[in-house]
């Protein structure tokens, strides 16, 4: 039997699947990245339809994977998708299947 995937990198993964085990952190990941832009945390809302508060719990927890970045914008905070970060999440098929996976301790 071949080795296990090293484990810094599988702990790494397990924190991308548990940041992306809620549909509204997917929504706002997908919706960042579709829209390519800093975007503020009203219009964050406003697209999700969920309370100020709520979206910006979602969005600790997809900047502490940084899955999402913050750019202060004066006294706001603007979030924006980490293109390298999402470029370098397996897919869990190929994970599951053995095939390669990225290290992503580098590039995120």
């Amino acid at each position: 039997m071949g080795e296990l995937l090293d484990r810094a990198i599988a702990q790494t993964y397990a924190s991308w699947f548990r940041a992306l085990a809620d549909p509204t952190r997917v929504q706002i990941v997908e919706y960042l990245a579709r829209r390519g832009r800093p975007m503020s945390v009203g219009e964050i809302v406003a697209a999700v339809g969920l309370a100020q508060s709520t979206v910006s719990q979602h969005l600790k927890i997809l900047t502490e994977v940084r899955f999402v970045l913050v750019e202060p914008v004066g006294t706001a905070r603007h979030y924006r998708i980490n293109d390298a970060c999402v470029g370098c999440f397996p897919s869990a098929a190929d994970v599951v299947m053995g095939h390669p996976a990225p290290n992503p301790l580098g590039a995120c």
